[in-house]
């Protein structure tokens, strides 16, 4: 094998893992983003079921005094 071709086929090699690191990279911040804004849609569903009346004043009831 021609000593060029080699050496081009290196460079390759290492573009190519530099951009599966950038790529890794990348998805694992995606991730990251995507856990915690599921973890704050559960809070607020939980927070919504506890309170209705914040979604649906019609749900809320009048006072005693009415």
């Amino acid at each position: 094998m021609d000593e060029s071709r080699l050496i081009e086929l290196e460079l390759r090699y290492m573009q190519q893992s530099e951009l599966l690191q950038q790529l890794s990279d990348a998805l694992y911040t995606q991730q990251r983003t995507l856990d915690a804004l599921k973890a704050e849609v559960e809070l607020l569903k939980r927070k919504l079921e506890g309170e209705p009346g914040l979604v649906d004043a019609r749900q809320q009831e009048r006072p005693p005094h009415y």
